[in-house]
């Protein structure tokens, strides 16, 4: 019998966002959009963490390549390339892609890196990324990339840049779609494989399995995923800078799922758009005091929550069932 509690929270996450066009004006509207794309980048990393294991503490490394990609191509500092935004998500997915793969290939080569050493590589890898870009003149260096324009239409009308509805509708067809896959690959044969390796990685490799070849593949496909974020992120502000590849930022969406809890896709994106939307409601009413509460709500989830918001709902619903 399929979970009645998770279910129905699904259904009811699915409608509030659907009707929420009908109740808010237009800024908090684009707020909400704003609040899809960390969720979008939170299902890239509940992908990997929580499908198979992999704690990436460099995922803002893939979200800030699809970002600078997008305002590269969209501000026409690539040849041949031409302005399209389309163009531009398409070559940020496939940046953010490759650079995923060249670092997977340097992880998961031989028997591989795992656990805490993984982490350890990965947070280093996005320190030494975010240096680099502040040294890159060609990007912006310190100061990043400017006037980054706003999505547009694909087709000609009189005013070819999305209005506020239009392009939250868009941002969540392609959170649901993204979604819709990983939910797809969570429950088929290959997320099996992913969840053998999650609990015993050197006995699914004893019995044949290539994981090294599962886990590449994984990797390289929630890099597509965080740079698509950050692609839309960079059209939505207008801008991209250094810390969007650096630690803080990789830290920041660890926290995100976290507290949405790492084992369900959707409490992934969740997570994220409640820890942002808590961040600035205490910014707004606490000041500067408003990371302090902030960390000891962190503090109050992980000793009542270990395994996240939406896991507690889970954990709380198979003993009323038993």
């Amino acid at each position: 019998m399929v979970p009645r509690v998770p279910v129905l929270l699904s259904i009811g996450f699915a409608v509030a966002l659907l009707v929420a066009p009908l109740l808010l004006d237009d800024w908090r509207l684009s707020q909400l959009a704003q609040l899809l794309t960390y969720g979008l980048f939170a299902l890239s990393l509940a992908f990997i963490w929580g499908q198979a294991g992999i704690l990436c503490f460099g995922q803002a490394i893939f979200f800030g390549v699809g970002a600078y990609v997008m305002a590269l191509v969209t501000l026409g500092e690539v040849p041949l390339l031409g302005t399209s935004q389309w163009t531009g998500l398409l070559c940020a997915m496939l940046g953010a892609g490759v650079v995923a793969l060249a670092l997977g290939l340097f992880l998961f080569g031989g028997r591989g890196l795992t656990g805490a050493h993984l982490a350890i590589v990965t947070l280093c890898a996005s320190v030494v990324v975010e240096i680099a870009a502040r040294r890159w003149d060609f990007i912006g260096g310190f100061n990043g990339l400017l006037g980054v324009p706003p999505l547009m239409a694909p087709w000609e009308r009189d005013d070819p840049y999305l209005s506020s509805i239009e392009t939250y509708f868009l941002i969540l067809v392609i959170v649901g779609l993204v979604y819709g896959v990983l939910l797809w690959l969570s429950r088929s044969p290959f997320g099996t494989l992913l969840a053998a390796i999650r609990s015993n990685e050197d006995r699914t490799r004893f019995l044949g399995f290539e994981v090294t070849t599962a886990k590449l593949f994984a990797f390289t496909l929630s890099g597509v995923i965080a740079g698509l974020a950050g692609a839309l992120f960079t059209a939505q502000f207008g801008f991209v800078s250094p810390p969007l590849v650096g630690f803080a930022l990789s830290t920041e969406v660890l926290i995100w799922v976290a507290v949405g809890g790492r084992e369900v896709l959707l409490a992934a994106v969740a997570g994220a758009m409640l820890v942002r939307w808590g961040e600035n409601l205490l910014s707004d009413r606490l000041g500067q005091y408003w990371l302090l509460a902030m960390g000891l709500l962190f503090i109050l989830v992980v000793v009542v929550a270990p395994r996240g918001l939406f896991g507690r709902l889970l954990d709380l619903s198979a003993r009323r069932r038993s």
